[in-house]
Order: structure tokens, then sequence, then C-alpha cells
């Protein structure tokens, strides 16, 4: 019997990286989307078929329909039907108040964090829904404690987006519930991941360990473990669930 097809997006890097090396491990071929960095994705599919899996790199923008549609075309012919999605592909802006922030940035944040992951989610559903001749499949959102916490002078745009996909997480999560599909979200605390950089802030996880219960960040394979559950036939009765990995935050 062949293994279950994955898709992760955004997993060049960070907690996408992360769980494409996990997921792997469990017995999932893996296909690894990325923006940008090739050679970043070529090192973790090998870290994928170096635990004797399949592994499939596939550059594309998540906002970019077309670019969404030919991914998921590429996923079928190359590594057969899909049962699981991670939508993990997100982007953070500079450190900044909202009265500070222009439309542009914003226009980005939705497109990458809020369309990216509707494109996604739509195209796994067309595919892994019993509504659509599916066998079924899981589909795991990367939201944020920002969503909670919502980010003051930092970014609460960013925050905003992660809020939409803890919706987005509860409302799919009921529409698919009948139909073999169960939709759930982690929602990380401080990571200590590269993005940070991307808000030009890249010592906050060691800076805000002392606001952290737990008095340190955590890491990406700390993230993967949640996300990786959720995916599994151990989570089979959990559907339209926000797991929180934060360190009591």
């Amino acid at each position: 019997m062949p293994n279950p097809v994955l898709l992760i997006t955004g997993a060049s890097r960070g907690i996408g990286a992360a769980t494409a090396r996990l997921a792997a491990r469990r017995g999932w071929d893996v296909a690894i989307n990325y923006a940008r960095d090739a050679a970043a994705a070529e090192a973790v599919a090998a870290d994928v078929r170096a635990s004797g899996r399949r592994a499939l790199t596939v550059c594309a923008d998540v906002a970019d329909e077309a670019a969404v549609l030919a991914m998921f075309q590429r996923v079928d012919a190359e590594l057969g039907p899909l049962a699981g999605l991670v939508n993990n592909a997100g982007i953070v802006a500079m450190k900044a108040r909202l009265d500070e922030m222009d439309i542009a940035r914003w226009q980005r944040m939705w497109a990458v964090n809020l369309t990216g992951s509707l494109l996604c989610a739509r195209e796994a559903v067309r595919r892994m829904s019993s509504r659509h001749g599916g066998a079924g499949g899981a589909i795991v959102n990367l939201s944020s404690v920002a969503a909670r916490l919502g980010a003051p002078a930092m970014y609460v745009d960013y925050a905003t987006s992660k809020g939409g996909i803890d919706t987005f997480t509860q409302g799919l999560a009921v529409e698919l519930a009948a139909e073999g599909v169960r939709v759930n979200a982690v929602r990380p605390g401080i990571i200590d991941t590269d993005i940070h950089a991307d808000s030009g802030d890249r010592g906050r996880p060691q800076a805000a360990a002392a606001s952290i219960p737990m008095q340190r960040p955590g890491s990406a394979d700390e993230v993967a473990a949640a996300i990786v559950w959720l995916l599994s036939a151990e989570a089979s009765y959990t559907t339209g669930t926000i797991l929180e990995v934060t360190g009591g935050r």
C-alpha cells in the first residue's frame, strides 16, 4: 500500500521544514512547497528521502491562484492522491504600529496568510472530500498566539490575519466533518525560527524568554510534533480544534 501524501506550504525552513522531516519519519511522502529558496527546499527533500520516503519540491507563491493550481497538479501527477495539507506558508513584516503601516503591506499580508491558505485548502478539499469522491484526509492550518494577544505595537495586521485563520479553521471543520476531512490549527507562541528576522527582531525569542511561563522560546520541532499528531490517525476524533504550543503564554 502506498504511503499517504502530504503537502506542506512554506516548507523550506522553520516549522514547515521540521514538519516535513518528522512527517517523513512517521510514514508520509512529502511535497515541499517553497517561494524562493530552492536549495533549502532541496535540502529538506534530501532529509525526507533519507527517511525512505518520496519527496517533491514545488515552487509556488500561495497567493497566486494559477501557481497553486499548477502545484496541486504536480503533486497529483508525481506523488499521487493527497491525504494531508499543512497550510504553513505565512509572512510577517517589519515591526510597526498601525498608524505607520500602508495598505500595500496589508494587501500582501492578507494575500499570503489568508487567501493562500483558503486557496490551498480549497484544492485539497476538491481532492480529499468524499463529496468529490476522495478518500478523506486532514488539514492543519498554522495560526499564532498573536491571534489571541493582538501583537500591539508590533504587527496587529499579522495578528488579524491569524485571527482569520482561527475562524476559517473552525468553520471549515464543521463544513467538512461528514465528508471525511478533519480541519485543525496549531497556534504557536514564540518559536526560535528565522521568521523573527523578517520583522527586524532576530533576537526576539531569547529576549522574550523571561515573559514566557516556561522561560524559553519553543522550537520548530516542538510545533511540528503537534502538527503531525493532528494529521495522524491518533487524532481521528479531533476537528475544529486550535492546539496551542506556547509554553504557557
